[in-house]
């Protein structure tokens, strides 16, 4: 996808939990375990591209956890509220806003394995908690701690003391 800006996009992440596991793919160009997730289209919302990117980068479809606002009239479409928001650096000039996503396949789904997208990944993977400090490459702290934030307030693992 071509930058939408020299300076700026916007992007979403999606932190898919299921069965007290978070779904994570080994980002093929960055080397880097992460959620889904990738540019906002021009020709779509936040949440059209975070169904898109979930279905493209896993062949899952899944639901977006957040609370939808009472308020679509003729005009306006009332979004679900990404859970967080950040601002990371790609490079000296180039920066993304990032819409951070819980979700979880969708309900009845019944085959909640994912698909390899080989073209972006070396793998993807269900990963419990415990499992996320034992990754190869490790992953970053950022993506640990919203990794470990979705499957506390989805599934209510909590992380001990000395873990």
């Amino acid at each position: 996808m071509p930058h939408l800006h020299e300076k700026i996009d916007f992007t979403v992440a999606i932190f898919i939990v299921h069965d007290a596991k978070i779904l994570l793919i080994h980002h093929r160009k960055l080397g880097k375990w992460l959620p889904l997730g990738g540019h906002i289209e021009l020709d779509e919302d936040p949440e059209q591209a975070a169904l898109r990117e979930a279905r493209e980068e896993s062949g899952l479809d899944v639901e977006l956890l957040g609370e939808r606002p009472p308020t679509t009239s003729p005009g306006t479409r009332a979004l679900i509220a990404p859970r967080f928001l950040d601002i990371h650096r790609i490079n000296e000039t180039h920066e993304h806003i990032g819409l951070i996503y819980w979700a979880r396949p969708k309900y009845g789904a019944s085959n909640t394995d994912p698909i390899l997208a080989a073209g972006e990944h070396h793998a993807i993977r269900w990963c419990r908690r415990e499992e996320l400090d034992s990754l190869s490459p490790p992953m970053t702290e950022a993506v640990k701690w919203y990794c470990t934030k979705a499957l506390e307030e989805i599934t209510g693992i909590v992380k001990t003391v000395g873990e």
